[in-house]
């Protein structure tokens, strides 16, 4: 997808493309063979969303056909997680390739042992603490809006660039979109775009399995991510991998 005279331009494909994803289960075949996609045209030839729909089928409200809704319904689904993950951009990451990205993204650290060790900022803490478990929860899952006020970004609070952090938490990997939804009024009637839910894959997923790739090395992972773009993709190169899967750790 590309600005032109501010406005978008979608790089779909052609109807009659082989490769086209028609509904959102051709999607999430294709997520769970690869392993991991953008939404996005991501500046490797094919590797997304976008780039594998007709432009004419975005936007239109249809479940059925229109790709901006098949993320409310894969971000949702148990074996897929969503969030900006791909150079701050959206996508799909499937379960079982989850463990490697978050070993990778995350360096080996919890939030906490991160923050202790003064590689995250005050801010960020700030939105991770809200998703803190008491003894009898099981997980939280919280609306982008209200997690803007309860970590203090919001009209009466002090804290500036919530959509930064939150994007950096998504890259990191300590936070996905789990879920969407609508705002309602006093009647209990929903209204409004759909609003992204945040939550931690660990609530998703449990702790045990999104740590489970932490006995390895990062840069092990980060072989098997390479490793798995050039599988699919054998034109990209280094420079698009590392632009849109590398991440700068804090403190580097």
């Amino acid at each position: 997808m590309e600005t032109i005279n501010g406005e978008w331009i979608m790089k779909g494909c052609a109807e009659n493309d082989p490769q086209r994803l028609k509904t959102v289960d051709d999607l999430l075949s294709l997520v769970s063979s690869i392993g991991f996609l953008p939404l996005f045209e991501s500046g490797i030839t094919g590797f997304s969303v976008e780039e594998r729909t007709t432009a004419a089928s975005w936007w239109t409200g249809n479940a059925d056909t229109d790709p901006w809704e098949w993320r409310i319904i894969l971000s949702a689904h148990p074996e897929i997680a969503y969030g900006k993950f791909f150079d701050k951009r959206a996508g799909f990451i499937h379960k079982d390739f989850f463990p490697v990205f978050a070993n990778y993204r995350r360096n080996g650290y919890d939030f906490e042992a991160m923050f202790d060790d003064e590689l995250a900022s005050y801010r960020a803490k700030k939105v991770m603490d809200a998703f803190k478990l008491n003894d009898e929860s099981v997980g939280k899952e919280i609306m982008s809006n209200e997690l803007k006020d309860i970590a203090g970004f919001g009209k009466n609070g002090t804290e500036k660039n919530f959509s930064g952090i939150l994007t950096e938490l998504q890259m990191q990997t300590y936070l996905i979109m789990s879920d969407f939804s609508q705002k309602k009024n006093k009647k209990g009637e929903t209204y409004g775009w759909h609003i992204a839910v945040m939550g931690t894959p660990e609530t998703k997923w449990g702790y045990d399995f999104t740590t489970s790739a932490y006995h390895e090395k990062p840069g092990e992972s980060w072989e098997k991510i390479v490793s798995q773009v050039k599988c699919f993709f054998r034109d990209a190169d280094e420079k698009q991998i590392k632009k849109l899967l590398a991440i700068k750790y804090p403190g580097t």
